[in-house]
Order: structure tokens, then sequence, then C-alpha cells
């Protein structure tokens, strides 16, 4: 999807203002057009992607289910690049819950992302499952399965090609419409290794390759490879209470398809305030990593609730063309055994 998307903007620059409104639309119904021929044929898309990877914890990893107390609710919102025409939004609600008895944990997670005029989009909904494995006193491990409904669909009569307009007026369009919204099931699995400063984890997703074509065809989501991990370099706090300071350093590396990404973050805790940075990309090598933005993080944390902004700078050939990226994350942890005195092994990564 981002590939797509610049490839979009790059025609927009290099065309030449337009003198009239007639030819604005006209352009626009070109770069409209061609987003549908590429999203038919050679359906390259990427999954849509949080820059709070942690605030969403059951979207980056099944392993994350019932990685809390007992119970956790998340929220988040994505606003990508809102000065291009058209949208591109991201929601996301999951519920997890442990099972301290059975040392598992079970979530739900929904998406809908939302892209361009056409409102382009993709829902998935689906069940995660992880079991805490403990190997010795220092290291556990978690690995984690889940399974979802996928539905991919797109507004066709919203959309305006070159055929449909005249200079007396809009005409009928000769495109065809596609089908109905496309429905598949799709699976994901993951396992994370983790003491009480360090977190390593892998994600396999689409691993059954759900077809998204509307007309038809066969055009499968390409498999989504994630590994990321850190190290708390710095923790303070007293036993048996919150971290009251920590500073942490991260990575997160993606590959799916032809798309290539790597992010390398930092993040401090000075309770209840969070500060984070990413860069996205590797400094001086442009053919290796895609060099897409600079994220800026600040965070509100407590022992029960935990809410964060944070805004994606472009840096790559799209500056100053998208207005960057808005992010919002709320997470409320709550208990309904009041009685119950087992705690987990905290997973030492960050919360954003």
């Amino acid at each position: 999807m981002n590939k797509i998307k610049e490839n979009i903007v790059q025609l927009i620059n290099q065309k030449e203002e337009a003198s009239s409104k007639h030819n604005l639309l006209f352009k626009r119904a070109t770069i409209l057009f061609i987003l549908v021929v590429f999203t038919r044929i050679f359906a390259y898309g990427q999954d849509p992607r949080f820059s709070q990877f942690y605030a969403n914890p059951l979207y980056l990893a099944p392993s994350f289910a019932g990685a809390t107390e007992e119970n956790r609710l998340a929220l988040n919102y994505r606003n990508q690049w809102p000065s291009l025409p058209g949208v591109f939004l991201t929601y996301s609600f999951s519920y997890d819950h442990y099972f301290a008895n059975f040392n598992s944990g079970i979530g739900i997670l929904a998406t809908h992302d939302r892209a361009g005029s056409g409102r382009l989009s993709n829902t998935n909904i689906g069940v995660l499952y992880s079991y805490n494995i403990k190997i010795n006193k220092y290291l556990f491990v978690r690995p984690g399965l889940s399974f979802y409904y996928t539905q991919r669909g797109l507004d066709f009569w919203r959309l305006v090609f070159s055929d449909g307009m005249s200079p007396g007026g809009d005409t009928p369009t000769i495109e065809q419409p596609p089908f109905d919204n496309v429905n598949d099931i799709d699976a994901g699995a993951s396992i994370l290794a983790y003491t009480d400063r360090i977190w390593l984890g892998t994600t396999v997703d689409h691993m059954l390759q759900p077809n998204q074509s509307l007309y038809g065809e066969i055009s499968k989501i390409p498999v989504k490879v994630s590994v990321y991990g850190g190290v708390q370099i710095i923790k303070k706090g007293r036993l048996l209470k919150p971290i009251e300071e920590s500073l942490s350093v991260a990575f997160h590396f993606e590959t799916q398809g032809k798309f290539t990404q790597l992010d390398l973050g930092l993040y401090w805790l000075k309770s209840p305030m969070v500060f984070g940075f990413w860069y996205r990309g590797l400094p001086g090598i442009h053919d290796a990593f895609d060099r897409d933005a600079m994220v800026f993080l600040v965070g509100y944390k407590t022992k029960q609730l935990q809410v964060g902004y944070s805004y994606d700078f472009t840096i790559s050939k799209l500056v100053g063309a998208t207005g960057g990226s808005h992010e919002i994350s709320f997470i409320y942890e709550f208990k309904t055994n009041k009685h119950r005195k087992r705690k987990i092994h905290a997973i030492p990564c960050p919360e954003f």
C-alpha cells in the first residue's frame, strides 16, 4: 500500500498545475483509475501499520494475548497522510484475558482499514490464544496462534473515471463494477521470549494467504513476517512497586511481498509520562530499507489506564505532501477477581 501511494503522489507532482476545474477532476480521476488497476491486477498492497506497536499488542502478535494481570481493553485510531485526496484511516479494537490456572491468554481483535475516495476497505475479526512457558527463573516463552475472518470491499460508485466526464456534464462510465465484498479466512502464529529486561519475538501473518481480488481473479495477500525486540538499559523502581523510570531501546523489522521496513526506537518512562522516538529506515541505506518517517510519541500511563499520541513526520520523497500521520491509543486494564493473588511475569517491552 505504501508503494502504491508513493507512486500516486509522484504522478501528481509530475503533472502541471491544472488550469481549470475540469482538468483537475480529470487528473484525479486518472489517478483513482490507476489505483484501481494496481489493486485489481498487481495487488502488492501491504497491511496497515501502527506506529505505536506495543499499544496495539494483539495486532503485533497473538503471543501478547493475556499478557496482563487479568483483563485489558485497547482502542487504536490512525489517520495517515491527511493532506492527500481521500482518506487513509485505520481503526482497531481488542480485548484479552489472562487465565492464571491455565497459564493461558485469550483475546479478540477487530481491525478496519479504509483507503481512498472509493473507500477500499479491509475488515478483520479474529480470536487469539497464547500459552506462557517458564523455562527457568529468568526466561519465559509465549507461543501464540490467531485465526481471522477477513472481508475486502470497495464503494465503486464513489469513484470518478475520465470517461464519465464531459464538457456538458457527467456521463455514465463504461467501467465494470466489482463483485460483492470478498470474504475469506486467515491465520497467524508467533513466539515471544523474554526476561526481566530483554524481549525478542517473531510473528508470521497471512499464513493461509486469503484471496483479495474483487473481480473473481486470484490475488493472494503475501505472507508477512515481523521480528521485534529490545532491552531495558535503565530500570528504576522499588520492590513490588511499579517502575518509576526506565529507558528502553527497541527495533521492529517487517517484510511482506516486495516491501521491507525497519524501525529503530527509543522510549523513556518517567512515571506517569512516557516519551518515545522512532526512525523508520536506516540512514544511508536507502536501497535496503525504505526511509519513511520519524515518529514522535508522548503518553500518559497509570496502573490501569494509558493514553498515547504519536505523529509521523514524513522524511521520504513525499515530505511536504502528506501532512504526516496521527495516531491515538487507549488501553484500560481491570480485574474482575479482586482476591486473586497470583501475578504473571511482566514482559519488559514498552506500552506504546
